[in-house]
Parts: C-alpha cells; structure tokens; sequence
C-alpha cells in the first residue's frame, strides 16, 4: 500500500471522527494516531527514542 492511499485513509478515519465526536472526538483521533504511529515505528525499526525522530540531518 502506497504512502498516499495510507494518508488518504487515515484523513478519512479523522475527518469520520471530528463529524461524529466533535472537537474532542478530532483531538482523541489525533492522539491515538500519533501513538500508533509511534508504536509501528518501534515494531518495523527496533527501538527508536523521541530523539531519533526529531534530530536533524546533518550536512556533509
């Protein structure tokens, strides 16, 4: 499955959450997916902190 169909589908599951539960509902989606997302970063690459994900990419 493409990166696009994914996106397309996780913008469907939020915009479905902020129609039925309302701004709390849209903020609850939004939690859950990024510790998700989180959690299959750690299954698919091993363990990886918070700090793996923001460092910047040094220029060489």
């Amino acid at each position: 499955m493409s990166a696009s169909t994914v996106g397309l589908f996780a913008g469907l599951l939020i915009a479905i959450a902020a129609v039925t539960g309302g701004f709390l509902g849209f903020l609850l989606a939004l939690v859950l997916g990024a510790a998700g997302f989180l959690a299959g970063r750690l299954l698919t690459h091993g363990t990886k902190g918070l700090d793996d994900l923001m460092a910047r990419r040094s220029r060489g």
